[in-house]
């Protein structure tokens, strides 16, 4: 069974820094894409920055220059550095990944539990 665990949300002032990681874990053949999204209070669930297993990246437009996304394959981890942050990117970030897992052909979609960001002073 494959499995998405995000750590590293919290409570920060505006201008501050997070850096969110998310470890795949599982019988795992291997990783496509992977990615980050956030849904606020509210509002439906949005994209917020992927990369590829090549490391190409795309993100949102409210997001760029302010967040990086990076991973390491080897340790199927994705990362999100958040900087420049803003009362507006408050949410609950969710990390996804499109996985193959052994003994399941095909490549699949899974979604982790979220981690709660909140940026107030």
């Amino acid at each position: 069974q494959v499995q998405l665990v995000e750590s590293g949300g919290g409570l920060v002032q505006p201008g501050g820094s997070l850096r969110l990681s998310c470890i795949a874990s599982g019988r795992i053949f291997s990783i496509n894409e992977m990615g980050w999204y956030r849904q606020a209070p509210g509002k439906q669930r949005e994209l917020v920055a992927v990369i590829n297993d090549g490391g190409g990246t795309k993100y949102a437009d409210s997001v760029k220059g302010r967040f990086t996304i990076s991973r390491d394959n080897a340790k199927n981890t994705v990362y999100l550095q958040l900087n420049s942050l803003k009362p507006e990117d408050t949410a609950v970030y969710y990390c996804n990944a499109d996985i193959t897992a052994y003994g399941r052909p095909g490549e699949y979609d899974y979604w982790g539990q979220g981690t709660q960001v909140t940026v107030s002073s």
